[in-house]
């Protein structure tokens, strides 16, 4: 339930007569599926159970905090599917039951297939997290230790299946932008929160890590209609790809600032020390969370 697509892979159209005779059309058609697996996977971060919470003053100082869990997809375990083998045709392109040498050779390129796709795809994903091997059984512990070197990571923990325990907070002025998390090596990290500083005074606060996702299956499936693709049986997906998000928290923004503009159902709530705004984060969020603050000069 993110901003970027991580919660399921798409699955491949079912490959069209056109598409079956032409092996040219399934190239492309499986380079076009490797491209966009490389563009869901920039985002690489999604939260568990967690609670945040940032403070915006007057004074331009600020606290941000997050306790709880991040997921980091690449170095979820995959879920394969097993082989299933394609209809089989006549010549008038009539079904008809496959023999044993069709199905052994539509085993043989699904195999071969499956193989070349896993290399590709740790390829990709090594490239993205900055030289880590997510294949590595080390790979969690690696961005673990590479996380509490890093100021504000006070606490670190791998669980493994891609789930860190952490425990983060960092303060500071307000005179640059801000966003959480960012990673050393890993420039494609997607923010669950960011701040951004404008001319006239204001703070905009956007949360695209809170929000829910915008789905890509159906780019996906008009880029590939009418293509076919090599690796059709075998689909892959994420560990959590068969369910919703497992995002499930509360984030609150506290300020002495004017709020200028929000998106929570109840709208600013007095607090201590200035107003209060507070998201529920889950499967049914409706919209990121999003806020502009003016602060004092």
């Amino acid at each position: 339930m993110t901003s970027c697509d991580i919660s399921s892979r798409p699955r491949s159209p079912a490959p069209s007569p056109e598409a079956s005779r032409n092996p040219a059309r399934r190239i492309v058609a499986g380079l076009a599926v490797a491209g966009l697996a490389l563009l869901v996977a920039a985002c690489i971060f999604v939260p568990g159970k967690f609670t945040a919470q940032l403070d915006l003053r007057n004074d331009r100082s600020f606290r941000f905090a997050y306790s709880g869990e991040i997921v980091m997809i690449p170095l979820q375990k995959a879920k394969e599917a097993g082989f299933t083998p394609d209809a089989c045709h006549d010549d008038n392109y009539d079904e008809r039951p496959c023999t044993g040498d069709e199905l052994a050779k539509q085993k043989r390129s699904w195999e071969e297939s499956r193989a070349q796709k896993a290399k590709s795809d740790a390829q990709a994903a090594k490239a993205l997290l900055g030289g880590i091997d997510p294949n590595d059984p080390r790979a969690g512990e690696d961005v673990a230790a590479k996380l509490r070197r890093q100021v504000g990571w006070n606490k670190v923990v791998y669980k493994g299946d891609g789930r860190f325990d952490v425990d983060f907070a960092i303060q500071g002025r307000l005179d640059h932008d801000f966003a959480f998390p960012t990673i050393e090596g890993l420039a494609m990290a997607n923010p669950f929160v960011q701040l951004s500083l404008r001319q006239d005074g204001s703070v905009r606060m956007d949360a695209p890590g809170f929000g829910p996702s915008k789905g890509a299956d159906g780019m996906m499936g008009a880029m590939l209609a009418g293509m076919g693709d090599s690796s059709s049986n075998g689909s892959s997906s994420t560990g959590s790809a068969d369910g919703p998000s497992e995002a499930d928290g509360t984030f609150t923004v506290l300020t002495d600032g004017e709020i200028l503009a929000n998106n929570t159902d109840e709208g600013p709530q007095a607090a201590p020390g200035g107003r209060r705004l507070v998201w529920a984060v889950n499967p049914r969020t409706p919209a990121a969370p999003t806020a502009l603050v003016k602060l004092k000069p």
